[in-house]
């Protein structure tokens, strides 16, 4: 991790926010997570592995603690319902990412503990917190800044998945925000909508970002909205925003939070 003054990241590229009560926050910048999928990483005292799947647009955050142990995750290769499938190097257990949840191996069953964090443009962050501090560039020769997926924004093709298209009409790559089993589509956020209060939870459009499965570079791709989730006290919540075609999937008997 290096000082925010320090990054070279172009303003309007997607990061991985994390602020704890107390901490420094942290900013994942998805140049980088795209093509590594995991970070294994501490806060102070407290480990926990930031993930992102880019076929599923899904960007969560796990405790890494459990069962009396520090859990160790690598990518194991092998997809789900075109989900990246995860593995911890203490058990050898596989968890899927989208739900937290391991589904093969000694853990199976045990769901892990997630974090709240969002994802919003670089310039945000550091606008926010000029103390903060951002994932340094990994020495792996990769072009970092670069999107392999290009086109996956706006293509009609689910790769490696044949399930079922999400109900009510939805797109199944458009962003649906998921927080437990509840999905609010991102097109809600329309025009002057800036905000929406539902069942004990408010989403607040805080402002945009670059796509990272759009254009070859990721700074000059499409700009999409950067949302924040919070309970009725304010607090952040644990939420993620991911494509509607994963959140079908994965909460086939979801509730879709539509407009009224």
């Amino acid at each position: 991790m290096i000082a925010v003054a320090e990054a070279n990241i172009p303003a309007s590229e997607p990061v991985i926010t994390l602020e704890l009560a107390g901490r420094i926050p942290r900013a994942y910048p998805l140049r980088y997570i795209t093509w590594h999928e995991i970070v294994n990483d501490y806060v102070g005292d407290i480990p926990f592995t930031v993930t992102f799947c880019p076929l599923c647009n899904s960007a969560i955050v796990f405790d890494r603690r459990g069962h009396g142990q520090v859990l160790d995750f690598g990518v194991t290769g092998q997809l789900r319902n075109s989900d990246m499938m995860k593995y911890d190097r203490q058990t050898f257990t596989w968890w899927q990412q989208a739900v937290g949840q391991g589904i093969v191996g000694e853990l199976t069953g045990v769901e892990l503990t997630v974090f709240p964090i969002w994802m919003e443009s670089f310039a945000d962050f550091q606008a926010r917190n000029s103390a903060g501090t951002v994932m340094d560039e990994p020495k792996y020769s990769r072009p970092y800044g670069n999107n392999p997926y290009r086109g996956y924004d706006s293509s009609t093709r689910r790769f490696l998945f044949n399930g079922e298209f999400p109900p009510h009409g939805i797109g199944p790559l458009a962003r649906v925000l998921r927080v437990g089993d509840r999905a609010w589509p991102l097109s809600r956020f329309s025009g002057d909508v800036r905000e929406i209060k539902e069942d004990g939870i408010t989403l607040t459009w805080e402002g945009e970002q670059a796509s990272a499965l759009d254009q070859t570079s990721i700074a000059t791709s499409r700009k999409i909205a950067a949302i924040r989730t919070r309970d009725n006290a304010g607090n952040d919540i644990a939420h993620d925003v991911m494509s509607a075609f994963a959140f079908h999937a994965f909460c086939p008997d979801g509730v879709w939070m539509l407009e009224k």
